[in-house]
């Protein structure tokens, strides 16, 4: 089969940063399913890991962690899919991405796809939507019933990058008062339209930002960009007893003492962390993908795509990488077999 990948960490200008060679098609053994993938979104996490790193690779790397295909062989143990199925899908950290003519990936990590979507559509929803609802509903325990958060407010930092964009929607349907930050004009509209009734400048101080919209305080804070240089107004704006989450690394230590009077909560989210170690809620990934389907085949959820490249190809996914390193991506950018 065909595969896409790197064996060193070069420049996206580079043609070998990115390039096409043959792979033995891999076959599915227990829970796991084949799938002919149709269409990969690339997301922040593919660039950091083409780019990490030094040395040079024995063998391709391929990376890609959201898609959107049919299951062609399913493993002895596959229960909840069959060939034929259109599914969508983030993958796993430890085994070879979706940037190849077909992907093993295991089905307790798999979902539906919407089938209101396109596969270009669908392809743009995984990862960011799995980020965004574990962030929500398991990391800041949010319900999900509306009755209950509506006098609840939540500070999304970035909330134009695509899990902001999903996080946005979730929270405002689940009944909150959604204060995004954007610093752009385009962001702030595109914020607006996804579920925030409020927006903050992240490049201006938030403390005074968000207290000049009339909040002294908010319940909750998902923080999306830049944990260093936001954590003292988070922790001067978090309610007390209220609970932050972030999905991004620190560089230098988190000083938590600051949060001890108001005895708040903090938590990491990683949206790998299931398939990574196998947890025993590992297919709760399944679950939340296909709620995400339902709610975008509802119309309760907009899809985040913004650009498409054709066909899958190394040229147009280093197309798809440097959009994504240029930082001022909003929403999610595909590269689909799909025509247009």
């Amino acid at each position: 089969m065909k595969a896409i990948g790197f064996t060193e960490h070069l420049n996206i200008n580079n043609p070998k940063s990115l390039f096409e060679f043959e792979t033995p098609t891999p076959l599915p053994k227990g829970h796991d399913l084949l799938v002919k993938v149709n269409a990969v979104s690339v997301n922040p996490v593919d660039v950091g890991v083409r780019r990490g790193g030094r040395g040079k690779l024995a063998t391709p790397k391929v990376i890609g962690w959201d898609a959107c295909g049919i299951v062609e062989k399913v493993g002895n143990m596959v229960s909840l899919f069959k060939p034929g199925d259109r599914v969508f899908y983030a993958g796993s950290f430890k085994r070879p991405g979706s940037n190849s003519e077909y992907q093993l990936v295991d089905e307790r990590i798999v979902g539906h796809a919407p089938k209101s979507l396109n596969d270009a559509e669908a392809a743009a929803m995984p990862l960011t939507s799995l980020t965004a609802y574990e962030a929500l509903f398991e990391q800041l325990a949010l319900s999900t019933d509306s009755t209950d958060n509506k006098e609840k407010t939540i500070l999304i930092i970035n909330g134009a990058g695509g899990v902001g964009s999903i996080a946005t929607q979730l929270a405002s349907n689940a009944g909150l008062t959604v204060i995004a930050s954007a610093s752009r004009s385009e962001s702030i509209n595109w914020v607006k339209a996804h579920g925030a009734k409020y927006t903050v400048n992240h490049r201006k101080d938030l403390v005074n930002e968000v207290r000049n919209l009339g909040y002294k305080y908010v319940d909750y804070i998902l923080e999306l960009k830049d944990i260093d240089s936001h954590w003292k107004e988070m922790c001067e704006l978090i309610k007390p007893e209220g609970a932050i989450a972030s999905i991004t690394e620190n560089r230098r230590p988190i000083n938590l003492r600051m949060l001890t009077k108001k005895k708040a909560t903090f938590a990491w989210e990683w949206m790998y962390t299931k398939s990574y170690y196998h947890t025993s809620n590992m297919q709760t990934q399944h679950d939340i993908l296909d709620t995400i389907s339902t709610q975008l085949d509802e119309h309760k959820l907009k899809c985040t795509l913004t650009r498409t490249l054709s066909p899958l190809n190394a040229i147009n996914l280093r197309r798809a990488h440097s959009l994504v390193e240029s930082g001022h991506m909003i929403g999610k950018v595909v590269i689909t077999n799909e025509k247009a």
